[in-house]
């Protein structure tokens, strides 16, 4: 008889039920600064419905084709803190515009207990022997 999984067993699930590490409304949001933000399918439909726009002209405006990798991601803007994050980041709050209709990979962030940016400020707090010492300020 096949052995069955009991509901909230599977490693994805565990790795959700995990307390996370950090909070993220003192974050200056480091992961909309990723270069690639993937958007699928379904998320330039939930974009297209938020804008009510076309899928095609959703797709158009909203992102941008990485051919070596084969998929959408969204665009980019220039902003005051890193070089450039996602498009739809308030650059004064630091908040998320499209909140509700994110794309999924939005959506799963935090995949890790930990956030990379916090690991980062941590070391050069570190490194600069300085608790306050925030970077990317100019």
């Amino acid at each position: 008889m096949p052995k069955t999984e009991k509901k909230g067993s599977s490693p994805e699930e565990k790795k959700r039920s995990l307390p996370v590490l950090y909070d993220c409304s003192k974050c200056p949001a480091y992961c909309c600064t990723y270069d690639w933000i993937l958007v699928t399918r379904r998320d330039i439909e939930r974009l297209a419905k938020r804008f009510s726009l076309s899928y095609e002209a959703t797709e158009k405006k909203y992102t941008k084709y990485i051919k070596a990798y084969g998929k959408n991601v969204l665009r980019h803007r220039k902003d005051h803190i890193f070089k450039s994050a996602c498009q739809f980041l308030d650059p004064t709050e630091r908040r998320c515009t499209i909140y509700e209709h994110r794309p999924g990979v939005c959506r799963e962030y935090p995949t890790t207990r930990r956030c990379g940016y916090f690991e980062f400020l941590k070391w050069e707090r570190d490194q600069q022997d300085d608790p306050t010492f925030i970077p990317f300020q100019g």
